[in-house]
C-alpha cells in the first residue's frame, strides 16, 4: 500500500493498533518477528530496534549478538486474524549491525540491492509466485499428522474437494491485506492445493510469499488442519513446488531470450538456494519436477516453460524450485542470472519438444542435469565465481556446510 512513516503512525493512531509486529527472515526463510507497542514506533523509524540475533542462524553468536530492525513502511498491513479491536498490524524490516551497516545476511536487502542493479542496467524484473501446500488433519493432542484433508485430484470440485473452502477463506484473507491472488484449485495430490499470485514487482513479490506462507498456516490452523510446506509430504504422490514467473521489462524482443539463457547457464550452481533441503531431491525429477537442463513452450516437463500468452503476459516459468527456498535469495539469484544472459548476450539454447518424464535416457544423454543431491548442488555452489559475486559468503557457507 507504500504508507509513509507519518501514514503508518497516523494509522496506528486512528485504528486502534496495540501491537506492531517488526517482521524478518532469517537466512533459510523462516520468518521471525519481534512485537513492539505504538508508543514505541517512533524509536523504531528513526533509530531501530535492536534484538539479540545470537540464536537464529547465521545471524551471529553470543560475541555480537546485537542486530537492529528498521521497519518499512511501505509494507504496514494488519492481520485479519488478531482481533478487530486492538489490532495488530505487521511491517517487513531490513537489519543493520549497530553501526548503521547493512548486515550481510539480510536476505530482503540482498534482493532490494538485485533490483537496484537491474535498475542501473535498464531492466525492471517482474515476479508471480504459484506454491503448493498439502493440508493433514491434526491428531488428539493437535499435533500434524500425514493423514490427507482430502482424496480429491488435480482440478476436482467439492464435495470430493474439502479445501475450497479452506482456499477461499485464505484468497479473501491476502485480499484484505492488499494481496491479490489470481486464481486457486486443488492439487494433484491427495489434499494438495495451489494459489497463484498476479505478477508484481521483485520485491513486493517475495514478501508476498512470506505472507502468503504465514496466511495459510494460519487460516489451516483456525479450520483444525496442518498446511505442509515441505517439498515432498508423502512418498509416491506430488511434491509441493514454488513456481516462478518472471519477465523483464523493456523487452525488446531479445531479452526475455538472453534472460531465459542465463538463468539456464547458472541454474545448476544455484540449485542449493532453490532447493536447500534433503526433501527437495526426492521431489526432484518426479512428477512435473524437472531433472534436466532445458526449456520449451507450454511443455511442463521442462525446467523452464514459456506459458501460452500474449504482450504483457509473456512470462517464463522456472519449475525447480520448492517452497523450503528462501524467497528473497531465490528472486535476488534469478535477477542476477538474468542480466548475466542480458548483458552477455548470452544465445538462447534450442527447445527440447519432448516430453521428458518419458524420454529415454538416449534421447536425453546430450542436456545437463540438475543436482539429484544435496551433496552434488553443495559441490556446484561451493567455490563457484559467479555465485561468490552474487551472495556473501556467510550466506553461501551456510548452504554449503556439511
Amino acid at each position: 500500500m507504500n504508507y509513509s512513516k507519518e501514514e503508518v503512525m497516523q494509522y496506528v493512531a486512528e485504528e486502534d493498533v496495540k501491537f506492531i509486529r517488526l517482521a524478518f527472515c532469517d537466512v533459510f526463510g523462516k520468518q521471525k518477528n519481534i512485537s513492539i507497542m505504538p508508543e514505541e514506533l517512533p524509536r523504531a523509524f528513526e533509530y531501530g530496534i535492536a534484538f539479540d540475533a545470537s540464536a537464529i542462524a547465521g545471524f551471529g553468536d553470543e560475541a555480537h549478538s546485537d542486530l537492529f530492525l528498521h521497519p518499512d513502511p511501505a509494507t504496514l498491513t494488519w492481520l485479519p486474524w488478531r482481533p478487530e479491536h486492538g489490532k495488530v498490524v505487521r511491517m517487513f524490516c531490513s537489519i543493520s549491525y549497530p553501526d548503521g551497516t547493512p548486515f550481510a545476511c539480510d536476505t530482503r536487502t540482498l534482493l532490494k540491492n538485485a533490483v537496484e542493479e537491474a535498475k542501473a542496467a535498464g531492466c525492471t524484473f517482474y515476479f508471480g509466485a504459484e506454491q503448493e501446500f498439502y493440508l493433514f488433519e491434526l491428531d488428539e493432542k493437535i499435533d500434524p499428522t500425514k493423514i490427507p484433508y482430502d482424496r480429491a485430484g488435480y482440478m476436482d470440485i467439492a464435495p470430493e474437494d474439502k479445501g475450497e473452502n479452506v482456499r477461499r477463506e485464505i484468497c479473501l484473507t491476502l485480499e484484505q491485506m492488499g494481496i491479490r491472488p489470481e486464481s486457486s484449485h486443488h492439487e494433484e495430490g491427495p489434499g494438495q492445493n495451489e494459489i497463484d499470485f498476479r505478477y508484481t514487482d521483485a520485491l513486493s513479490a517475495a514478501d508476498n510469499v512470506m505472507t502468503f506462507q504465514t496466511v495459510v498456516r494460519t487460516v489451516a490452523r483456525r479450520n483444525g488442519l496442518f498446511a505442509d510446506f515441505s517439498p515432498k509430504p508423502l512418498e509416491g504422490f506430488a511434491g509441493n513446488g514454488f513456481h516462478i514467473n518472471i519477465s523483464v521489462r523493456p523487452d525488446d524482443g531479445k531479452k526475455q531470450e538472453n534472460m531465459i539463457a542465463g538463468i539456464l547457464d547458472k541454474i545448476i550452481p544455484m540449485t542449493v538456494f532453490l532447493n536447500p533441503t534433503e526433501g527437495s531431491y526426492a521431489r526432484l525429477g518426479q512428477m512435473k519436477a524437472p531433472r534436466y537442463v532445458s526449456w520449451s513452450r507450454e511443455n511442463r516437463s521442462q525446467l523452464v516453460r514459456i506459458p501460452a500468452a500474449e504482450k504483457e503476459y509473456r512470462r517464463a516459468e522456472l519449475r525447480s524450485p520448492d517452497p523450503s527456498a528462501n524467497p528473497y535469495i531465490a528472486f535476488a539469484l534469478l535477477i542476477r542470472a538474468s542480466l548475466y544472459g542480458i548483458k552477455n548476450g548470452i544465445v538462447l539454447p534450442a527447445p527440447v519438444d519432448l516430453n521428458l518424464y518419458h524420454a529415454d535416457e538416449k534421447a536425453a544423454a546430450s542436456l545437463a542435469r540438475l543436482p539429484d543431491s544435496p551433496a552434488k548442488a553443495k559441490a556446484a555452489a561451493k567455490g563457484d565465481t559467479w555465485i561468490k559475486e552474487c551472495l556473501p559468503a556467510e550466506i553461501t557457507a551456510l548452504y554449503c556446510k556439511d
